[in-house]
């Protein structure tokens, strides 16, 4: 069975998380458990390696421990990772001819799209691409780069790289 997710406004992403870990934990979920128990792992290690970089700098425990929390879009950040690295493993799965772990790679996927922000299609892509030409001045391939730095930040987490670097190409050559 897969949890169904709605994010509660008066809950963060990390608290709706953990009730969904005791959601599957109560109905005996192994699979959605699994995943959400990996993106747990994941988060922590994040921190974790926040911290080390932090503490270099802060030696007071309490602030460092807070310093090293994760906000809401480095989650979406982390779990964007987890989902990417599935997509990967459905590609390589596909190629090997292996349908049994291509589908437990799709499931957990669409486990981690529910704590993901919608995906935005090619058109609204491209839209925003459009938006974004105009407002840099951008006129040729050469503006490749500027193009991107403005785009990606705004685009985080709601499309992926790969298509929006895709959608720029073809616009700054056409």
């Amino acid at each position: 069975m897969i949890i169904g997710f709605v994010l509660n406004k008066n809950m963060n992403l990390r608290e709706t998380i953990n009730q969904e870990i005791k959601k599957a934990m109560q109905e005996k979920s192994e699979l959605p458990l699994w995943v959400l128990r990996g993106i747990n792992a994941a988060i922590k290690n994040k921190e974790i390696e926040k911290r080390t970089k932090l503490s270099k700098n802060e030696k007071d425990i309490q602030k460092l421990e807070e310093l090293s929390r994760l906000n809401e879009e480095e989650i979406i950040e982390v779990i964007s990772f987890e989902a990417k690295k599935r997509r990967d493993s459905i590609a390589e799965f596909k190629k090997g001819n292996r349908k049994d772990l291509v589908e437990k790679e799709e499931k957990e996927l669409e486990i981690l799209k529910k704590y993901l922000p919608e995906q935005m299609s090619e058109e609204q892509v491209k839209e925003e691409v459009k938006k974004a030409i105009v407002k840099v001045g951008a006129v040729g391939p050469k503006d490749t780069g500027k193009l991107m730095s403005v785009l990606m930040p705004e685009l985080k987490g709601k499309a992926g790289g790969s298509m929006v670097s895709k959608i720029v190409g073809e616009l700054l050559n056409s």
